[in-house]
């Protein structure tokens, strides 16, 4: 098969999360460890670092991937979903895995494949840690995809586990409640492995210990120690934080090619995170000047895309992949802080979710621009204008993403402002 018809093969006959929806999930890691077991278990010949959680997770595991790096480190990096590239998934030292040896890896395999029949992401995983084991990775930063306890990366056992938040997502997959929500994702907590979570909140936070204690883990949260404060913005790009630990000044600069309201949180939690790295196993990963030259070059060494990213200036268009409450409330607050005649927002959905909660956060006062994403899971357009109305948010629906950006670039006068938000699959087309 060619790299294509490799691709068409992975998209067609394995249930793909993204696509298809709830479907595709898999609610034991029955597949993976059977993947792992034909592969001779990779995932216990490179050391790791897992990372969950609902929001930051992506720019966190970029940001220790980064450090790692910098140190010196061949670091392999497994994310999902993808925005373009297939290969964006599997990354070492910020390089894309080969597409040869996409193709290479679902040839050798097929069988075990067609016997097994994986979900897509339960394959991608295995692909992932076949290539770190093959590569001889130093370290590996593995994102969790959904959840935790049943999540297919969930077959590692890592130097450390970090979740960096609790907040309603996937709610038809892991509870209604925080508490319940808080159960999954700490399922990635191991018996003797520190966990760093980032955020106490009252109902997770009452979870993760009683699991810490159950597992004998070490655990620390980050903001009860970490104090980051958003100094200023350069360029877009590149943010100046101010950083002091248990009240005492860390950082007076500290340089974060990385924008966005959100990452004074991620950052608290990557600077934790980094505390607790294991010197016996990753030696020089704790001096100062490997955290600095990390962070203040991320997209460098990690390829990082998608968030709070800058894809044109008057209008000022901004991408953001914030799909839920929490995400959406930050980003919006931020949003309309900023100084602009005229706010567009190209937006879109998946249909599995209930969005009405997460619309209560977009501002009445903008012009919308309502679009399906190129995905079989794709909210409709016309039904997304509906519901948005109903909570007074006007605006026309398009046949697709482009279109919509399209629109909004012709309305939009050079003191406007555009943001493309609201799924991960809308961005994924203007990126």
């Amino acid at each position: 098969m060619t790299y294509q018809e490799t691709l068409d093969y992975l998209y067609r006959h394995l249930p793909m999360f993204q696509r298809v929806g709830p479907v595709a999930y898999k609610k034991d890691l029955t597949n993976t460890l059977a993947l792992c077991e034909h592969l001779g278990n990779p995932q216990h010949r490179f050391k790791s670092i897992h990372v969950a959680g609902t929001n930051g997770k992506g720019s966190v595991s970029h940001m220790l991937a980064a450090i790692c790096q910098a140190a010196g480190f061949k670091t392999g990096l497994y994310i999902s979903p993808h925005y373009k590239d297939f290969r964006e998934r599997i990354k070492i030292n910020g390089q894309y895995i080969p597409r040869r040896k996409v193709v290479d890896f679902v040839a050798n395999n097929l069988d075990a494949i067609e016997r097994i029949q994986p979900s897509f992401f339960e394959l991608c995983v295995a692909m992932a840690f076949d290539h770190f084991a093959r590569e001889k990775v130093d370290v590996a930063i593995v994102e969790v995809g959904l959840g935790g306890r049943l999540d297919s990366t969930n077959v590692i056992t890592p130097l450390l586990s970090v979740i960096t938040n609790i907040s309603y997502d996937h709610q038809n997959l892991l509870g209604n409640t925080l508490p319940e929500i808080a159960g999954e994702k700490a399922g990635i907590i191991k018996s003797g492995i520190p966990v760093v979570i980032g955020e106490t909140h009252p109902e997770s936070a009452p979870v993760f210990e009683k699991k810490a204690r159950e597992m004998n883990a070490p655990i620390v949260f980050a903001d009860q120690h970490f104090q980051v404060r958003e100094k200023e913005q350069h360029d877009w790009k590149t943010t100046d934080y101010a950083v002091g630990k248990d009240g005492k000044s860390l950082f007076q600069h500290l340089k974060v090619a990385a924008a966005g309201p959100f990452q004074t949180r991620n950052i608290a939690t990557v600077l934790q995170a980094w505390e607790w790295m294991p010197e016996t196993a990753l030696p020089g990963i704790r001096r100062p000047e490997v955290l600095a030259e990390a962070l203040a070059h991320i997209p460098e060494y990690t390829r990082f895309i998608g968030r709070w990213q800058v894809m044109g200036e008057k209008p000022l268009v901004l991408c953001d992949s914030a799909h839920n409450e929490a995400g959406l409330r930050l980003a919006f607050e931020r949003i309309q802080n900023m100084p602009y005649r005229q706010l567009h927002i190209v937006t879109g959905f998946v249909n599995d979710k209930d969005v009405s909660p997460v619309l209560a956060h977009f501002p009445a006062r903008a012009r919308y621009y309502f679009a399906k994403a190129d995905i079989p899971r794709g909210l409709e357009a016309t039904i997304l204008q509906e519901k948005a109305a109903v909570l007074g948010l006007k605006g026309r629906a398009y046949s697709s993403v482009r279109n919509a950006l399209r629109a909004a670039r012709r309305a939009a006068t050079p003191d406007d402002m555009i943001v493309v938000i609201g799924s991960i699959f809308v961005v994924a087309e203007v990126v």
